[in-house]
């Protein structure tokens, strides 16, 4: 337990007694065991500020009583500085007699070393910094991690590296974090959700204390009971988090102060005035601190330092981490005494803790933050860039962005308009890197303002691509896209050429890439061979850039053979030359080309090598859009428990660009309507049509369309379904495009024969809607393509009434669909088969196509294709030849086939017309039919059918 300490007036300040939380002590002290046998355990603790989260720490390491225990703790300004936390790991492996560990980490983070691009140097360091802590951890050891949801990017990147090596390690990790810290997409929040996901940590969380244990803190702090209403009034106002109940009693509860702050001040206002006013310059220099600094800041002398720091501990306000080394008890009471302290006293407070630091060389980004408090913007510029151009260099990136905003809020006003503009570029270079699109547009437009002004065309245009591409991701359409770029093009005319040439490159790559995307094809590949033809002989880079969108142009116009071998050698080329970028790009555009154009082996195998890649190189990004690929490929191909996973990894595991997440939501929505889950399918579709409709690119918004379509067919709001397909085929004609489109030409004819679309008659309908469809497929050739028009074509045969030259059709469309691995629709052409097989009088080809396709849809849990097979498997005579309808409803039946309504049928057969319609639903529903058209054809099939 603490020791309880009292003041003055006799009263213990902290709790003497720990209330609660057994529960929790023994879960660390199974944890510690199996962690001693060599399974080695990550503990999670979390909670709100106060709950009792550093307490419970104390108690859990006094129980355990490990032969070495390590503390470490984060703070709000750490996530500024790359790998400050490890800085303090490093501190305290010395202190345990660790001397070459620990300057072994301080070397890594402090001076790097490593050769390269950032992103080759930040994976390196990672992997050493990795090492050099699983070493650490060699020896059984407690790692105590206070505060993680403040910890920086790189100390969060190589703990999680380090958490999957702990589980073959004789030593546990307990952390702790601030719930009300789990903001979305930070990436301490992704840190963790992919830490918990993997299954490489255990997550607890602190919950408030109730009455009772309300009750027994009061009773342990005064020494006495509670009354009734002290207990209440106590548990109201400290609403059970433990470091409420100690301030609000600290005062013996005579008055309830209105907020925890208003206690500790009240509490600070006891203290002398020499302490209080070093608890000021305490709380200035933030949540830890030590001895000699606070000296330096005080002009005190070590040992007056010395006895006020012990005036604070017995008050509760800090407590002794290591000789000279001190933390405030809790951040809410660092935050009041900071909060209390006058606003210039404060800036004088900084500028001292910056000046003092600054010679001790602390971190420049420390630094650079007390310097702009204190208001000396000059001071904080320049130790803003130096910290932000280290944290680029590791590829920091949120780190980076943080600092390069201070340095353009301290930037002189007497800045040139090339130190502005450089300072916005950079900056919205690092808010790429981490998804704030919208400030990165702001800052690309500044940067580009500002160098037109200087007349500086050339540099300008340079960073047009860059803004386009954010654009691009803002939802921009691809004419406003292209009128950025045209309008920079046109600005370098009449400069020399040799100064120009590699903008126009850039400028005409980044074209012919905007027009890939839209599908564009013939002018895709026109800019990328104007920019190729502009490209220097050594500028490797660029021309794997292009190479790329050319090979994707090539590809979708239908030059296969062309288009592949030149994705593949670019990727080739580029992993040779060390070009990551421009490798994973390309795996990006071969493996999600393939995947889009029904070439599942070949998406399958370079999906799967990409993701391997960008693995390795730590291009989470691309990563994770690939992985969403490689799940629509198991979709596709009916390995829907992969392709589950995958999407949902994907989509959960963060560092997802809008890209990823949309291509993960049509996976996911898929799935849904297989599984007849069609609300869920719905909400998933509908939020993925919303994306694509925003960026206004064919690739994301077709395929949420397709998929709302079928959910239409299926819920039988044909109509719906038809005008959907019809917008997917004004899509995809804008652009030529036959990839997109196919899955909507056996949609959009079952949902026109079904009577989706009134007027003239559904089989001339049908008719016009496969021709215009073939067209643009035929046009293209692609291979996996073209079974849709046979599908469709024997759909339509079949409604006309011609079973022989439908079973044709729709055989070879089933041989297609098998041959290129498409089991959604190769599922869907053996019912259609079974369908004709019944009509053509051949039940038991049909009975075997059912079970067939019953046995695929079973196996693959795609509950939609079930229903479909079971439909239309009641229409299937028994092997007595005998239907499933009673002698009443065949004679129904037979009149529905006359044109007869309900009213004329009742008349005929005198019963009730309200009879005559339940038997049709029943007749329907037997027949798996869905109007009544159909019952007549079955009555025309069948005219010597009898009953059950």
């Amino acid at each position: 337990m603490i020791a309880a300490y009292s003041t003055p007036g006799g009263r213990a300040r902290v709790c003497p007694e720990f209330v609660g939380r057994e529960d929790l002590l023994a879960l660390a002290e199974r944890r510690w065991a199996e962690s001693a046998e060599g399974s080695g355990q990550l503990l999670v603790l979390a909670g709100e500020a106060g709950i009792g989260k550093s307490r419970l720490l104390d108690e859990m390491v006094a129980r355990i009583a490990a032969p070495r225990t390590i503390e470490v703790g984060a703070f709000p300004s750490d996530r500024e500085t790359p790998g400050v936390l490890l800085l303090g790991l490093s501190a305290e492996l010395r202190r345990a007699g660790e001397s070459e560990l620990a300057d072994r980490i301080r070397s890594l983070v402090i001076e790097d070393g490593m050769a390269g691009d950032p992103l080759r140097r930040r994976r390196l360091m990672v992997a050493e910094l990795t090492g050099a802590v699983e070493d650490a951890l060699a020896t059984p050891t407690l790692l105590r991690l206070e505060d993680i949801h403040w910890a920086d990017e790189l100390s969060l990147e190589v703990l999680e590296r380090v958490a999957g090596a702990l589980r073959s390690s004789p030593s546990m990790a307990l952390v702790t974090y601030r719930t009300e810290e789990l903001f979305p997409q930070t990436e301490f929040q992704l840190w963790r959700t992919r830490l918990l996901a993997q299954r490489r940590a255990e997550e607890v969380r602190l919950s408030r204390l109730d009455a009772d244990g309300t009750a027994r803190m009061f009773a342990s702090i005064l020494g006495r009971e509670a009354a009734e209403d002290e207990r209440d009034r106590l548990l109201a106002a400290s609403d059970g988090i433990p470091l409420h109940i100690e301030e609000l009693v600290a005062g013996g509860f005579e008055h309830v102060p209105d907020t925890i702050a208003e206690a500790v001040i009240d509490r600070t206002r006891r203290l002398r005035p020499r302490t209080r006013e070093a608890l000021s310059a305490a709380a200035v220099i933030g949540r830890s601190f030590d001895a000699a600094l606070l000296a330096r800041i005080t002009g005190d002398s070590a040992i007056e330092v010395e006895i006020m720091l012990d005036e604070l501990m017995v008050e509760h306000f800090v407590v002794r981490r290591s000789d000279d080394r001190f933390d405030f008890r809790h951040a809410l009471i660092r935050d009041a005494v900071y909060e209390d302290t006058g606003a210039a006293h404060r800036r004088s407070l900084h500028a001292a803790v910056a000046w003092a630091t600054d010679a001790a060389r602390f971190p420049a980004a420390w630094v650079s933050d007390h310097f702009e408090r204190a208001g000396l913007a000059d001071e904080a510029y320049g130790r803003a860039l130096a910290a932000a151009d280290r944290a680029s260099h590791v590829s920091a990136h949120r780190e980076a962005a943080e600092l390069f905003e201070r340095a353009e809020r301290t930037m002189p006003a007497d800045a040139s308009m090339a130190e502005q503009a450089n300072l916005h570029r950079l900056l919205a270079a690092e808010q790429v890197a981490v998804d704030d699109n919208e400030a990165a547009e702001t800052e690309y437009l500044q940067a580009i303002d500002l160098l037109r002004a200087e007349g500086d065309e050339v540099a300008a245009a340079e960073l047009v691509p860059s803004l386009v591409a954010v654009r691009h991701l803002l939802g921009a359409d691809l004419e406003s896209r292209m009128r950025d770029l045209d309008d920079a093009l046109a600005r370098l005319d009449g400069l020399p050429e040799n100064e120009t040439r590699h903008a126009r490159a850039q400028l005409l790559a980044s074209l012919a890439a905007a027009n890939m995307l839209d599908r564009r094809l013939e002018d895709a590949e026109g800019y990328g061979q104007r920019a190729a033809a502009l490209i220097a002989a050594d500028d490797l880079e660029s021309r794997s850039g292009v190479d790329a969108t050319i090979g994707s142009v090539f590809v979708f116009a239908g030059r296969l053979d062309e288009g592949w071998a030149l994705l593949e050698s670019t990727i080739e080329r580029s992993v040779e030359a060390g070009l990551e970028a421009s490798a994973a790009r390309a795996y990006r555009m071969l493996g999600t080309s393939a995947s889009v154009l029904v070439a599942y082996a070949r998406a399958e195998r370079w999906l799967t090598d990409g993701i391997r890649y960008t693995r390795s190189v730590e291009r989470w990004n691309d990563a994770h859009y690939l992985t969403a690929h490689l799940a629509h490929v198991r979709w596709a191909t009916g390995d829907w428990v992969d392709a589950t996973e995958l999407a949902s990894r994907a989509l959960a595991d963060g560092r997802c660009a809008i890209t990823t997440r949309v291509t993960a939501l049509h996976v996911l929505g898929y799935l849904a309507l297989g599984r007849a889950d069609f609300e869920g399918a719905r909400t998933i579709l509908n939020e993925a049509r919303a994306i694509g409709e925003g960026m206004r690119e064919l690739q994301r918004l077709s395929p949420a369309l397709w998929g709302l379509a079928e959910l239409a067919l299926r819920e039988e709001r044909f109509g719906d379904a038809v005008e959907l397909c019809e917008a997917g085929f004004e899509a995809s004609a804008r652009v030529t495009d036959a990839a997109y489109l196919f899955p909507f030409v056996v949609t959009g004819t079952r949902a026109i024969l079904a009577g989706g679309a009134p007027g003239a008659a559904p089989t001339d309908t049908a008719r016009a809607w496969i021709d215009k469809c073939a067209v643009l497929l035929r046009r293209r050739g692609i291979p996996g393509t073209l079974s849709a028009i046979s599908h469709a074509e024997g759909l339509l045969e079949l409604a006309s009434g011609r079973p022989g030259q439908a079973r044709i059709l729709l055989e070879t469309a089933s041989a297609g669909w098998d041959a290129n691995s498409r089991w959604w629709e190769g599922t869907e052409a053996l019912i259609d088969r079974a369908v004709c097989a019944t009509r053509s009088r051949s039940p038991a080809a049909a009975s075997e196509l059912i079970a067939e396709a019953m046995d695929r849809a079973t196996s693959t849990g795609a509950a939609a294709l079930v229903a479909q097979a079971e439909r239309a498997g009641r229409g299937v005579p028994r092997d007595d030849g005998t239907f499933p309808l009673t002698a009443r409803e065949v004679e129904v039946a037979r009149l529905v086939a006359t044109g007869s309504t309900n009213r004329q049928i009742a008349a005929s057969l005198s019963i009730a017309p309200k009879t005559v319609g339940s038997h049709v639903e029943h007749i329907l529903a037997k027949l798996g039919a869905a109007r009544r058209a159909e019952i007549a054809a079955w009555a025309a099939e069948h005219p010597r059918a009898r009953a059950n």
